[in-house]
């Protein structure tokens, strides 16, 4: 029965099993909300890690894109090595002394420097260790010779130039160095 105090007549039986269905409704949510926060996390993770590695590949790309620029001429670059070795054995061969050629060898510096510096400018650098401690990333040892009067392992010749090309060897030196001295073995003991 309805007073004025409590407008609505509620059994008391009824409500129970009300609060019972209430609960039970919350727990669900509850479980339903946490199975979707797990979604979400899951998904900001993938999206997270979608996101890395897109930057990932955009940074070899461009990557990849830099090193072509820097190293698409190492064919061409190699090729005109040839060019440079000739002429510097065309220089190393001629007669100095002799007047008749000393204009064609004068022509024939010039061109040689002239096609160094352009090599320089395009980061084609040239290696020549003579004196310089044997470094086998640059060098290859073509020979080993005796010689006292410098440390073991220094460059006492260079057979043949190297060359680099932006940091990156592209054609190793070709080199004779020193042996070590031989090491005396104490026989008095």
């Amino acid at each position: 029965m309805a007073d004025e105090n409590n407008p609505v007549d509620i059994d008391t039986t009824e409500a129970a099993g009300l609060d019972g269905s209430v609960e039970a409704d919350v727990t669900a949510l509850h479980d339903e909300l946490e199975q979707l926060r797990q979604k979400l996390g899951d998904a900001e993770d993938r999206a997270l890690r979608i996101a890395a590695e897109a930057q990932n590949q955009r940074r070899r790309a461009e990557k990849d894109v830099e090193s072509a620029h820097k190293f698409a001429l190492e064919k061409f670059a190699g090729s005109l090595l040839q060019v440079a070795d000739n002429l510097e054995r065309t220089l190393e061969s001629a007669n100095r002394d002799d007047e008749a050629i000393k204009p064609f060898l004068e022509g024939v510096e010039l061109t040689h420097k002239g096609f160094l510096d352009v090599l320089e400018r395009f980061e084609i650098k040239q290696v020549n260790p003579v004196g310089e401690p044997f470094n086998p990333e640059l060098h290859e040892a073509v020979s080993i010779l005796d010689n006292p009067h410098v440390e073991p392992n220094t460059v006492l010749h260079v057979a043949q130039k190297g060359y680099t090309l932006n940091g990156r060897l592209l054609r190793a030196a070709m080199v004779v160095v020193a042996k070590g001295a031989a090491k005396r073995v104490d026989t008095s003991a």
